[in-house]
């Protein structure tokens, strides 16, 4: 495994090989030359028989023998809407080459791993890409998102009062404004409730578009943007929250999702795919862009308790059947299966989500 000095190895099992490379290799500039002139002669000496790029760009040609597998997880670069939300700068240009590069990096593999039958069907219809050989495997979650018998206990981890949370990035697509606004039509009576809106702010100006619709509308001390939620404290959070909220437009698999359905309590859920394949018939959908259809869903949830408990059990039961162990259990056996006719144990190479390559 070939991995930066940042990133995180706990877990890997014995028998894989560590090699350390430089801080360098952690500019994209930087990483992208280097794959292109120099990871082919990684793979060669290393005698790898598959090059795995989950991160879904694959940005050099590995050598006669080795086979090429890569993931697609990144919808946003083939959202045409949603790449139009970004003023014209550094993201939409960023997005508009990622298209591209990915869509070739597809094209060239020899198995691309999907993560929903949504995003499957998005690639097969685009023009740019041929597909050789594909599968879909959805991503799964911890057991710790799993509803506990302890709950109440977590209290003092989350919030004090009664709240409906939100745990997403703060992006454009994913519509806090409009869920803000959602929330402004909820009757005085319940208006007790806060809006918690967790997520790192990876878009500042459309945070700051947020926190101004907040004072727009006099929600200051109704609305809390709270930030990263460390990721172990999650859970007691959305087992917490009176309602879990999800309102993204663009996904590929919607791991908060899954992990919002596994605690146990009811979820407002945007309508937009690949959400449905997911939520299935355990959650309310609404449509994002409508905030009047969020604030009639938070009004049924809200006042039909037997209505939450229903939904709430059948959420738990669909989240039980992602789970992360079964996820990368098929990836490797979809894997392997390409290497029927090597050697029993082939040596492999993968190219972590951040574009870091592993070898082992």
């Amino acid at each position: 495994m070939l991995a930066s000095p940042s990133q995180g190895l706990s877990g890997i099992p014995e028998g894989v090989n560590i090699m350390r490379s430089g801080k360098w290799l952690q500019r994209p500039v930087v990483r992208a030359i280097w794959e292109r002139l120099f990871l082919p002669g990684v793979l060669r000496r290393e005698k790898a028989d598959v090059l795995f790029c989950p991160g879904g760009v694959v940005l050099t040609s590995p050598p006669r023998g080795c086979r090429l597998v890569t993931m697609f997880r990144n919808m946003i670069p083939f959202d045409i809407k949603q790449r139009k939300r970004y003023a014209w700068g550094y993201k939409r240009i960023r997005n508009w080459l990622l298209e591209r590069i990915m869509a070739s990096s597809m094209s060239k593999a020899d198995l691309v791993i999907f993560v929903s039958d949504y995003a499957r069907n998005v690639i097969e219809d685009h023009p740019k890409v041929t597909v050789k050989k594909s599968v879909v495997i959805p991503h799964g979650i911890s057991d710790r998102f799993l509803v506990s018998a302890r709950i109440e206990e977590t209290r003092t981890l989350t919030h004090e009062g009664d709240y409906l949370l939100y745990v997403s990035s703060v992006d454009v697509y994913k519509m806090q404004i409009e869920v803000i606004r959602a929330f402004s039509r909820l009757e005085p009576a319940t208006r007790g409730l806060t809006l918690v809106l967790a997520g790192p702010e990876i878009n500042r100006e459309y945070a700051a578009r947020v926190r101004a619709e907040v004072k727009r509308l006099g929600l200051e001390e109704a609305v809390k943007m709270v930030g990263s939620i460390p990721y172990d404290e999650l859970p007691f959070w959305y087992q917490n929250a009176k309602i879990n909220i999800f309102a993204s437009e663009s996904e590929n698999c919607p791991n908060i999702l899954l992990e919002m359905m596994a605690s146990g309590k009811p979820v407002a859920c945007s309508s937009y795919p690949p959400m449905p394949e997911f939520g299935r018939d355990a959650v309310i959908y609404f449509d994002p862009e409508a905030p009047d259809t969020l604030a009639n869903v938070l009004k049924e949830l809200l006042g039909n308790r037997s209505l939450c408990e229903k939904l709430s059990s059948r959420s738990v039961e669909i989240a039980k059947g992602y789970q992360w162990r079964d996820a990368a259990s098929q990836t490797w056996d979809e894997i392997y299966s390409l290497l029927v006719n090597h050697k029993q144990s082939p040596a492999l190479v993968s190219e972590d989500s951040r574009g870091e390559s592993s070898a082992g």
